[in-house]
């Protein structure tokens, strides 16, 4: 059996290349989560229009590797006390946030990120979003797997 996990955390390359990397990870696939607008183009949500975030969509063998452990991946791949951002890059379309599928998902992302604000493990306020899964777009093909695929620029 197969589960759904969706996480943003600054550009979808990279976050996709932790996560497709990961024992019981099933596949990965990036796109557009948390928006308005219907089938965003990577041109709509980089005009902060949509209110999409690019976003990784993890399939996952819950048998291989368990959603707390994807989290603490999320977390350690990332400074999340940013606000919309990621180094360089910048815009809502960056922002943290975790998408969760199910009341078990909300509930472990949430003790997750309590857990991490007792620690002050880094250092500042966490910004991430926890909030409802919304319909996930695929990004465009150019954009899948875009690392793997040596492309010396994956945008447009």
């Amino acid at each position: 059996m197969v589960e759904i996990a969706t996480f943003a955390a600054g550009c979808f390359w990279g976050i996709e290349d932790v996560f497709m990397s990961l024992p019981g990870v099933v596949s990965t696939r990036v796109g557009y989560c948390g928006g308005h607008a219907d089938n965003p183009t990577y041109r709509d949500v980089c005009s902060s229009a949509t209110g999409h975030a690019e976003a990784v969509e993890v399939s996952f063998d819950p048998n291989q590797i368990s959603y707390n452990d994807l989290l603490k991946v999320f977390w350690e791949c990332h400074d999340p006390t940013q606000i919309n951002r990621r180094g360089p890059d910048f815009g809502d379309q960056y922002r943290s946030a975790i998408f969760y599928h199910t009341e078990k998902q909300n509930e472990a992302a949430l003790a997750s990120r309590t857990e991490l604000e007792k620690t002050c493990a880094f250092g500042g306020d966490i910004a991430t979003q926890i909030v409802p899964a919304t319909i996930f777009w695929e990004a465009e093909a150019y954009h899948q797997k875009c690392h793997q695929k040596n492309v010396a620029s994956c945008g447009f």
